[in-house]
């Protein structure tokens, strides 16, 4: 029912998209960008929705412990993560990735809302010590269009060059525009 929702909402506000999931992986990271405000975690669950995906996502654990909203992430496949757990964030995810036989996970690159110059790499080393690929996904703000990368992408352990792959890849996606909620509710 509330994926039912999500997809029609997603569709209802003008946004579709493009590609799919290789059918064989088990375990992956989506690495979704660009991230610049809280409304891209409902394009998210709308993109999800509407590919039929048990994508889940990664987030700070503060957002888990909120007494208000913390039930609302988990109810919606989230998995929190401790940054400042004794193995930090990365060990708890390739842990997290270690104990279930399938997993799918988002994550922002950037690690922020902000505009960043030059994305974090936790992602990179998430997906290098879990032996699991990345899938790059895409929001187009201004054509409203998600874009899944259909073909995985392994790191080589080489950080420098697989950062200019994955940079190249978004560097033609275009972020929102200043007012993109409004244009969006049109």
């Amino acid at each position: 029912m509330f994926n039912q929702l999500c997809k029609y909402v997603f569709r209802l506000l003008g946004w579709k998209v493009i590609g799919k999931m290789p059918s064989d992986l088990k375990k992956a990271i989506f690495i979704v960008a660009p991230h610049f405000t809280w409304f891209d975690f409902f394009i998210g669950l709308g993109s999800r929705a509407t590919l039929g995906l048990p994508i889940g996502f990664l987030g700070k654990k503060e957002l888990f412990d909120n007494k208000l909203f913390g039930w609302f992430f988990y109810a919606t496949g989230g998995h929190p993560v401790d940054r400042f757990s004794k193995n930090g964030a990365v060990g708890s995810v390739v842990e997290l990735f270690e104990s279930k036989e399938e997993l799918f996970v988002a994550i922002a690159p950037e690690g922020t809302r902000k505009n960043v110059q030059k994305l974090r790499t936790g992602f990179y080393f998430m997906a290098k010590e879990a032996k699991v690929p990345l899938i790059f996904v895409g929001f187009e703000f201004p054509t409203k269009t998600v874009f899944f990368n259909e073909t995985p992408f392994y790191v080589t352990g080489n950080l420098e060059d697989d950062l200019k792959v994955i940079a190249s890849y978004f560097s033609n996606i275009k972020g929102p525009q200043k007012d993109w909620i409004a244009e969006s509710l049109k």
